[in-house]
């Protein structure tokens, strides 16, 4: 697929697309979605897009389910507000895009130093997180479930080696969340743009590195043509998930039924996400390696080291707003201690005894 076809989705398919059934058409309930990807954007866009269909198809007419992509209806970073005001029904973001509404709301995406993929279902499932959202979210006018999930993100695209904590500093960088503030503290320049609009920026020079999301996601974005240094694993998205947000008003009037639909829809598209880019991360990574001469690097010790002090920093800057998102933060410290020493003594035993075993590296 080619870059302009998906960094262009206002222009390529723009309008709305029509899920409903129509022999039910006459009682359906009006479901806009709006989205923060563009349209056909492999990955977080395609994505998307299933999940709407979804609901159309699991509806069985009871929704009349309408998609827009970013910048179809209203911009990719409007959606929040399209959405309370009650314009559209409902989008599909990551939560994290509204920290300026509500640091807290970056807990609901992922956060430095955070819980991989299946530690934050088990908490928004089993821990008290989704009761939390809920009370954050209701603050707004909101009702949120998790949609999908990209698993562990890359340390970024760089057009320079990162050799110690001393090369972040002025550094111009696309990086959003809590991640953005922690190399903000180490002395990076960075900003928070929607997807369309990085690649021309990292091109241009107007910044200088970008994290985007992983292998997969990120061969289409061609940022290897600016910066050909690819890190691993990063501290600022290490799991967690994307948000289907609903108006309140609409979520309230809905039957058990009604909203059986969007919490199966929602649930199926947050599991197959998060399948699909561990299925496709590994090719993907191989071909930028080998048709793109991409240079994979990890950060040493002391950049991670660095990047835990000032995380520490920001997560008690977090505190500091306010009680609720005090509450959050406890919630999830505590379960992140807890399932992350489960898992490194389970899963992460096993995982590296069998890589070493079977010499998987």
């Amino acid at each position: 697929m080619e870059r302009r076809k998906f960094l262009k989705g206002a222009a390529i398919g723009a309008g709305a697309t029509a899920l409903a059934t129509p022999a039910l058409a006459q009682a359906a309930k009006q479901l806009t979605i709006v989205s923060t990807w563009p349209r056909d954007f492999p990955g977080l866009g395609t994505s998307a897009q299933r999940l709407a269909e979804r609901i159309g198809v699991l509806s069985d007419g009871a929704f009349n389910v309408e998609y827009f992509a970013a910048g179809e209806r209203v911009g990719a970073f409007d959606s929040f507000d399209e959405v309370a005001s009650g314009n559209s029904q409902a989008y599909i973001a990551a939560d994290y895009y509204w920290g300026g509404k509500h640091p807290a709301y970056n807990y609901f995406t992922s956060v430095p130093f955070g819980m991989s993929t299946p530690q934050w279902n088990a908490w928004i499932k089993f821990g008290g997180g989704q009761e939390l959202w809920d009370e954050l979210s209701a603050s707004f006018g909101l009702k949120a479930i998790m949609c999908g999930s990209t698993g562990t993100q890359a340390g970024g695209w760089f057009n320079k080696e990162m050799e110690s904590p001393e090369d972040f500093k002025g550094l111009k960088m696309r990086i959003p969340g809590l991640g953005g503030q922690v190399l903000t503290k180490m002395g990076a320049s960075t900003v928070s743009l929607p997807g369309g609009q990085i690649y021309e920026n990292l091109v241009s020079g107007a910044i200088e590195a970008t994290e985007w999301v992983g292998p997969y996601n990120d061969y289409f974005m061609k940022f290897y043509e600016a910066a050909k240094y690819y890190y691993t694993g990063g501290m600022h998205e290490p799991g967690g998930g994307l948000a289907f947000g609903m108006n309140l008003d609409f979520w309230n009037g809905l039957s058990d039924y009604e909203k059986s639909v969007i919490e199966a829809a929602c649930n199926e598209e947050h599991a197959a996400s998060h399948e699909e880019n561990i299925a496709k991360n590994g090719e993907y990574l191989a071909r930028l390696v080998n048709d793109h001469g991409v240079q994979v690097r990890a950060f040493n010790d002391d950049i991670w080291d660095a990047m835990g002090e000032a995380a520490a920093e920001v997560f008690e800057e977090v505190r500091g707003h306010s009680e609720l998102a005090a509450k959050i933060d406890d919630s999830f410290q505590a379960s992140l201690r807890e399932t992350g020493a489960f898992m490194a003594n389970f899963e992460g035993t096993f995982v590296n005894q069998r890589n070493r075993v079977l010499d998987i590296s």
